[in-house]
């Protein structure tokens, strides 16, 4: 049996309504011992503020490391700690809320390493983007058997493959005024799907 196989793509957009919040506690210090205590601290500060918006289980740690630290004419001058955290927001409100209230109550301790725009369910926007990968498929090998002189048959088999992509606009606007406000645009997000389908041909 004589088979076409072509691969199609498509993709879905969607609103993200869900952030991960990514900052990391830094301290620099004569000692080892005093760089891990006061990144400690500032940890726990950290934990404090993010444990008052989201629940415990969206709070973890990313990474900690120390190195020897050097002065602007690269001599040893002690060691700096850092600890990264990666925090699960419910929605942007709370993720913007969030960065403020950190960047008043830990201050300049804080280093802020970014935040994404997600989506809490993927399916609908997946389930579009696949729809239109299997037309995007169809249309080619329609085609191609157009120029082969043949005509399509049944489907023989479909693999999904490929993942999903995403664009992202957020823009965060922060406004100095006695309390710091932070807003965050969800922009729209892109999600990918690719599938190979095998036709016979006639």
């Amino acid at each position: 049996m004589r088979t076409l196989t072509v691969t199609g793509h498509g993709s879905a957009s969607a609103v993200p309504d869900t952030a991960v919040v990514r900052v990391s506690a830094v301290h620099r210090a004569p000692s080892l011992a005093d760089a891990l205590a006061g990144v400690s601290s500032t940890g726990d500060a950290i934990v404090a503020v993010a444990r008052g918006l989201v629940a415990a289980t969206g709070i973890g740690s990313d990474d900690l490391s120390v190195w020897p630290a050097q002065d602007d004419e690269g001599r040893p001058d002690g060691f700096e700690a850092r600890h990264g955290y990666r925090v699960a927001c419910d929605s942007l409100d709370i993720a913007g809320t969030l960065v403020a209230e950190l960047a008043q109550q830990v201050g300049d301790r804080l280093q802020v390493d970014g935040v994404s725009l997600e989506l809490s369910d993927r399916s609908a926007a997946e389930a579009a983007a696949r729809e239109a990968a299997f037309d995007d498929a169809r249309a080619r090998a329609e085609h191609l058997a157009g120029l082969a002189g043949v005509a399509l048959g049944d489907v023989q088999s479909v693999v999904e493959g490929g993942g999903a992509g995403a664009f992202s606009r957020s823009a965060g606007d922060g406004a100095y005024a006695s309390k710091l406000t932070l807003s965050l645009e969800p922009g729209q997000t892109s999600v990918t799907q690719t599938l190979t389908v095998t036709w016979s041909v006639l």
